[in-house]
């Protein structure tokens, strides 16, 4: 396998604040320095990209001493948490821009998507925009015309293709740009998190269009995405990105393994002293959650295993008030509604009395990623529901690490999981709702 990109100790440096490119006196500085045959003295004060913590200088280092070398007819995916620097690296190896030190050899015409309409021109229709961008991307315009209903067909946006693209909804741009990039007969396909814009329907046709070029086409794909099941299925390799500076590479099951252990750091406690109270006007707040714990000594799990935690509840009303049911709702990093799950239990707690719950979660068959928990409390149960008491929004996060090829849910926002109750005392009976249609 021929390599087709090679980046030896690539590194990105800009300087913070309104002017970004520097001053007249760090240029004549710089100047200064390169005459005499000494190094750029601003390339020895830039501090790590840390989005988090304050430095004190006014030069970060976006990128630094990158190395990684990528073949002919790979797929390879590029992840980090925001800022880590992957949309910097794309736009070098976009040569959008240059790196400040070292070099990126690149062997090929390169097709790059790195924003909604790049390259698009907006006063100019979807049909003159195709044209001009494939003429960007170094393709003739006999070229650009055989592709041309392939392009169309694939974005779906036919009826709208004389129409200036100022007209056209995000989606349709991302459409048109995409399908511009993917089919016109470029070397080297980089995408960015553009697809997001994007709907369900044409996320998947991208996916595919991308699995397809690399497989039978021998194209070189770079994606970019936080969607880390899609980097799974579409990518054989994978770069981890940390505060601009590459902490690992390899196969990419592998790096998404190990970015949801190192990268993924969630809150494991819950406390009403120290969280806004919940504000929902249906809220009887006769009794309220206290406070919720992950017992676990992690926070990543894989298909099957136990997430053991407590829920402490305490009586807020002169009134006894009756907590009947405990409910679990579930959304993906996206927040999309993935499952509810829900468990009985019977307590009837006056004003200052306080119960603690210990419960497991059994992970069920969900795709790689990190997950949000909301907790509520009411009175009532699947077929009786009365009120709900309190509920704490997106308090128990967790990731999970599928080793098993899924393409999706089986049933989407409409399943269960296993849940227990693990209080004998409760007369709970350890009643649990499986997997439903």
């Amino acid at each position: 396998m021929s390599t087709v990109i090679r980046a030896k100790n690539v590194s990105k440096q800009y300087r913070l604040g309104k002017v970004g490119t520097g001053t007249l006196s760090h240029d004549l500085n710089r100047w200064w320095h390169r005459i005499r045959g000494k190094e750029d003295p601003y390339l020895k004060i830039g501090e790590t990209n840390d989005r988090t913590a304050k430095g004190g200088s006014e030069y970060v280092w976006a990128l630094r001493d990158i190395n990684f070398d990528i073949g002919q007819g790979t797929a390879t995916g590029i992840i980090g948490r925001n800022g880590a620097g992957k949309s910097t690296l794309l736009k070098i190896l976009s040569r959008t821009t240059a790196p400040t030190t070292g070099s990126v050899k690149i062997r090929g015409r390169v097709a790059s998507l790195l924003e909604v309409g790049t390259g698009f021109h907006p006063e100019l229709s979807g049909r003159e925009n195709t044209y001009l961008n494939g003429a960007i991307l170094g393709m003739t315009r006999k070229e650009i015309a055989r592709k041309f209903d392939e392009i169309v067909d694939f974005a779906g946006v036919e009826r709208y293709i004389d129409t200036p693209v100022k007209r056209y909804s995000s989606g349709m741009y991302v459409r048109l740009a995409f399908a511009v990039a993917a089919h016109l007969e470029s070397e080297i396909l980089v995408v960015d998190e553009v697809l997001a814009v994007g709907d369900a329907e044409f996320q998947k046709k991208c996916l595919g269009k991308m699995g397809d070029v690399t497989r039978n086409g021998g194209r070189t794909v770079i994606y970019v995405s936080h969607n880390m099941e899609s980097i799974r299925e579409l990518c054989t390799s994978a770069i981890l990105l940390k505060n601009g500076m590459l902490v690992d590479s390899g196969s990419a099951g592998d790096i998404v393994s190990t970015y949801l252990k190192t990268e993924a750091k969630f809150s494991t406690l819950y406390d009403s002293n120290n969280w806004l109270a919940s504000s929902l006007p249906h809220l009887t707040r006769q009794a309220e959650i206290i406070s919720i714990r992950n017992k676990a000594e992690h926070e990543v799990f894989k298909v099957s295993d136990q997430l053991p935690f407590d829920i402490t509840i305490g009586g807020k009303s002169e009134y006894p008030g009756t907590v009947s049911r405990i409910s679990l709702r579930v959304t993906n990093n996206m927040g999309a509604h993935v499952l509810t799950t829900h468990t009985i239990v019977s307590y009837s707690l006056l004003k200052g009395e306080t119960r603690v719950i210990p419960m497991t979660l059994m992970i069920p068959e969900l795709i790689s990623g990190e997950y949000w928990c909301t907790v509520w409390i009411g009175e009532g149960d699947l077929g009786n529901y009365k009120c709900d008491h309190f509920s704490v929004e997106e308090v128990l996060h967790f990731a999970v690490i599928n080793d098993q090829t899924h393409r999706w849910f089986p049933n989407w926002g409409n399943f269960n999981p296993k849940i227990l109750a693990e209080d004998e005392s409760s007369n709970i009976g350890r009643r649990a709702w499986d997997t439903t249609e």
